[in-house]
């Protein structure tokens, strides 16, 4: 049964990403440690006692279209009333209508937890909070009075609507189609895919947010145009009133997320209204939707990444349970009475603490990601006497890696917590299939993780002409300094393993931004994914490293860190030979794909 670890996640907000020398410097105003310490507690509490109990369920039940449209498995509606009733949807959006404004570092958090009792469950307000952020910072006045207080407040939920059968990673492609019409509305006509929660029964409007193109509009990306498309049109009282032209015409029959509703949707085509076209109103401006739609994207790809941490930890907790419990042979040393439980074989301990120090180390990234985009806020970087735009790169830096390196771990160490439970893992009733099952489409969605690993080489390291990435790296560079400075026999190899790491960090960074400089962008991405993956090794053991040295226990952290660093980053060695190396090879195989049979 998982249970937030609400002391690791404390700690680590604190201690690692950064949270704690916000506080003391007054960035957050007067939100203060114990407030953030009962806002923990409670969201733990609440994914435990709520969340955990129905996730099952949810799993075995799944999602059902009806007659009536889509509802959710037995008691989710209910669970998200009272979700929403707590005032959860709005902990980080804007004050000024109705939210809490507090740091995006504890929404984060948050969302972990939540994802911890149910990733299912947690996708629709995940998209609820990115649309609501999208209305808040483009749209106009008179939609966020209409709309965004019943967004913040998770009275109405909110999808995002980009893919489209032809369009899905490219949405240059993208074909539905808006008119304008005379009162300044358009109509909005298509079919969209792959739509999370884009119908159910949860509440009583669904506001959709549509990416579209106008008749007139440039080719390609330049041309699309976001929308807000209410299932039900809003009367004068502000109430739901008539049916607008849209519906779910099918659910998706998944590997996972069952609970999770996955909708093809329909637009415009005269089932609804007094006329065909899905009536919907202009977010921004014509032809730039899809810069308004990355503010919802980009703080996505941050919260899928909490679904890998959140899976992961799940699979662990589940993992280590059952490695305590289940007894076979006996292991070198034990000395007591029959069998030993299979946590005392090397191999057993060895899975469970690398499914450990990832867990950890993704969650670091992603913290320090969260980190990063609250203090990229003018106001709080101006407090803390930073720099808004130094932070703005470290959050796009951090955030393809945060996607990427955290869902890659929530899938592997799934599949770890499988094999710990042996057979039983096979098996559907213990659960650990299903977090697999689940945690297998958060490395695809919100932009796929190659996807991400070209983002992060050709977009982000050239950040400031790579000064950023280099700095960053410098930063790491003191981390693994302070270690050896340390002289802690706890820490073993740790200091000579990170610096290793950091120098294979360094070197395939500026071969990177060489091959960039130089045009050539194909040898680049040849290397593109080893080289993500590289950099969240690495960070993971400077995190873990950091936790440690923060830790006046010098205990369990210590010991954890001297495990990742001694038994993982030897990987980046092998890393940044496939990152130097790997184009020519990559070249020379393309004819084994044309092979037929």
């Amino acid at each position: 049964m998982y249970k937030a670890p609400v002391e690791d996640i404390a700690f680590t907000l604190k201690h690692v990403a950064g949270l704690g020398p916000a506080l003391r410097a007054g960035v957050f105003g007067d939100l203060a440690e114990d407030l953030v310490d009962a806002i923990l507690e409670e969201a733990g509490r609440f994914s435990a006692e709520e969340i955990v109990p129905l996730a099952a369920k949810g799993d075995s039940q799944g999602a059902r279209l009806t007659e009536k449209g889509v509802v959710l498995p037995d008691g989710w509606a209910d669970l998200y009333r009272r979700w929403a009733e707590g005032g959860w949807n709005g902990l980080a959006l804007d004050a000024g209508f109705g939210g809490q404004g507090l740091p995006h570092m504890l929404n984060v958090a948050a969302l972990e937890m939540w994802n911890g009792g149910s990733m299912s469950f947690t996708l629709g307000p995940v998209l609820t909070m990115g649309a609501a952020e999208a209305l808040s910072a483009h749209g106009s006045d008179a939609l966020k009075a209409i709309y965004l207080e019943k967004m913040i407040s998770g009275e109405w939920m909110a999808t995002m609507n980009l893919t489209e059968p032809g369009a899905g990673s490219d949405l240059g492609g993208l074909r539905t189609r808006a008119e304008r019409r005379e009162d300044g509305s358009y109509r909005i006509f298509g079919q969209k895919i792959f739509i999370t929660w884009g119908d159910h029964d949860a509440t009583e409007n669904i506001i959709h947010l549509v990416l579209a193109r106008l008749p007139d509009a440039p080719a390609g990306s330049r041309g699309i145009s976001l929308f807000l498309v209410p299932k039900f049109l809003v009367k004068e009282d502000g109430a739901p009133g008539a049916r607008n032209d849209l519906h779910c015409h099918s659910l998706e029959h998944k590997l996972g997320i069952h609970g999770s509703p996955t909708c093809t949707m329909i637009y415009g085509d005269g089932k609804f209204g007094t006329e065909p076209g899905a009536i919907g109103y202009l977010i921004g401006e014509e032809n730039k939707g899809l810069a308004c739609m990355f503010t919802m994207m980009n703080n996505a790809r941050l919260a899928v990444g909490m679904q890998g941490v959140a899976i992961a930890e799940a699979a662990t907790q589940k993992a280590l349970a059952y490695a305590k419990e289940r007894r076979q042979g006996k292991a070198p040393g034990w000395s007591g009475e029959g069998m030993s439980p299979i946590i005392e074989h090397p191999d057993i301990a060895r899975t469970l603490l690398v499914m450990k120090a990832l867990t950890q180390g993704a969650r670091a990234i992603c913290y320090a990601c969260a980190h990063a985009i609250d203090m990229s806020h003018a106001e709080a970087s101006e407090v803390a006497g930073g720099d808004a735009r130094h932070f703005a790169d470290r959050a796009a830096l951090l955030t393809p890696i945060a996607k990427s390196f955290s869902t890659d771990i929530g899938v592997d160490v799934a599949s770890m917590g499988i094999q710990v439970h042996g057979g039983m893992g096979f098996i559907e009733e213990t659960g650990a299939a299903r977090l697999l099952r689940d945690a297998r489409i958060a490395p695809i969605y919100e932009g796929t993780n190659g996807i991400q690993a070209i983002d992060l080489v050709t977009r982000k390291l050239p950040l400031s002409g790579g000064d950023h990435v280099r700095g960053f790296i410098g930063e790491l560079k003191a981390i693994a300094v302070a270690v050896d400075a340390s002289n802690r026999p706890g820490f073993g190899q740790t200091a000579t393993r990170l610096f290793s790491a950091i120098r294979d960090l360094e070197e395939t960074t500026e071969w990177l931004l060489a091959r960039l400089a130089e045009g050539q962008q194909a040898q680049a991405l040849s290397g593109a994914t080893p080289y993500q993956r590289l950099f969240g090794l690495t960070l993971s053991g400077a995190y873990l490293a950091k936790a440690a040295l923060a830790d006046e226990a010098m205990s369990r952290r210590e010991a954890l860190c001297r495990f990742a660093a001694e038994n993982l980053l030897g990987e980046t060695s092998a890393l940044k030979g496939a990152i130097l190396g790997g184009s020519e090879s990559l070249a020379a195989a393309r004819n084994v794909l044309e092979e037929v049979g």
